[in-house]
């Protein structure tokens, strides 16, 4: 089915694609100058063919984004990942998304649970810790950004927060950790990744640590949803960037639909330069909308929840079934003579699939899933409703434009 309507003076149709997908096309952000992290190609060049003299314009210089949402690893999951030589492997949550994920030239994941190492003991629900191996396993998968900024960033306090720092530095330089941070001059910086000549910001903020206080010693920790820093970050990433996402780790858990703080926070990054805004923290997915600051006339693409990439809940009970269904945030942008705007927008459902055993926790497109999966499904003991026609049905209902 395809939609076609309009936004303000964008042009923007949508599409449903196993029960929901988008596509878009957005106004221009202002570009600027300098940059920290650069991946460059080799741009394409003017030829003739023989045939003819006229000149052959090259393709326009395109991004694409893919964000994935919570990595929730409750204590089922991290056993499932325990493998018999008791190291633990997590490939397996990722195996039928990772040509996707290294599709995409910019892949964005939300890593809600700390990577404080087994000498702290791997626990879940409610103070989560993983091993360094989950790290590893979002390399492998394709993942270039990894957002540390959530609610659970200080659960083994100072000591996990500093030791999963010092995981990526050591392993994985190359990565991008956002969100956490062991000096203020790691705070202070603006992530920019380039590509093409398009230079594009990556700012990851939570609205809290579960009460749990900053460490004295280290007030720069963690990137808190501050009215003052975050303009202050958006201000720089005006002058350093073309285009800028926020990755807000915020709203109401479990909620079908955004709260008035999501919109209030929106409505702020809006107006002060953000284009595209990818939220996490609900455990459920969200809408996404088009919102527009009428008084500077800039406006974002804002998905509110991409939902659970991964979990399993010791919950059980009505909704439970809601937080096995995520969403891939899918987004293309190109370059024009004077900016870089969203050009086609998507979001791929996903169905956290979970069985009993080793290796048994997985993930697969909703496009891809069947019955007989759903059946197996182990998430149905704890909530009978689920089924592959509730999975559809709420992703229509929820990502439903009209």
């Amino acid at each position: 089915m395809k939609k076609t309507f309009r936004l303000l003076p964008v042009l923007i149709t949508a599409s449903l694609l196993a029960g929901c997908s988008t596509s878009a096309l957005a106004e221009p952000v202002n570009p600027s100058e300098q940059v920290i992290i650069t991946e460059t190609t080799i741009a394409p060049t003017i030829e003739a063919t023989p045939e003819t003299t006229e000149e052959v314009l090259p393709e326009p210089e395109t991004i694409s984004i893919a964000m994935v949402g919570d990595i929730l690893l409750h204590a089922p999951v991290e056993q499932s990942a325990l493998q018999e030589d008791d190291s633990y492997s997590f490939d397996t949550i990722f195996e039928h998304l990772a040509n996707d994920i290294q599709a995409a030239d910019l892949a964005i994941v939300n890593q809600e649970v700390i990577l404080g190492g087994e000498e702290l003991g791997i626990s879940g629900y409610p103070a989560f810790n993983a091993p360094f191996s989950v790290g590893d396993a979002l390399v492998r998968a394709g993942f270039d950004v990894v957002c540390h900024g959530t609610n659970h960033a200080l659960d083994k306090g100072k000591k996990g927060l500093l030791n999963c720092l010092n995981f990526w530095q050591e392993s994985y330089p190359e990565i991008a950790v956002l969100g956490i941070h062991d000096s203020q001059e790691s705070q202070d910086q603006i992530f920019i990744y380039e590509k093409d000549g398009i230079r594009i910001a990556v700012l990851n903020y939570t609205y809290g640590t579960n009460g749990i206080a900053l460490p004295k010693d280290m007030p720069y920790s963690v990137d808190l949803l501050k009215e003052s820093k975050v303009i202050s970050d958006l201000q720089k990433a005006e002058e350093l960037a073309d285009f800028t996402i926020i990755c807000p780790h915020w709203g109401t858990e479990y909620q079908l639909k955004q709260s008035a703080e999501q919109e209030k926070w929106a409505r702020l990054f809006v107006k002060h330069g953000a284009d595209l805004i990818l939220g996490t923290h609900p455990h459920v997915i969200q809408p996404m909308e088009w919102v527009t600051d009428e008084e500077s006339g800039n406006h974002a693409l804002v998905y509110y929840s991409i939902g659970n990439f991964v979990n399993w809940t010791s919950g059980s009970g009505n909704g439970i079934a809601n937080r096995m269904v995520g969403g891939i945030a899918e987004v293309t942008l190109t370059k024009t003579d004077d900016a870089v705007i969203i050009t086609e927008y998507d979001v791929e459902p996903v169905v956290c699939h979970l069985e009993n055993g080793i290796n048994g926790v997985t993930v697969y497109k909703l496009a891809e899933y069947t019955s007989e999966l759903a059946e197996q499904n182990q998430i149905r003991l704890q909530d009978s409703a689920f089924s592959l026609e509730y999975c559809q049905q709420l992703c229509e209902s929820v990502w439903d434009f009209e």
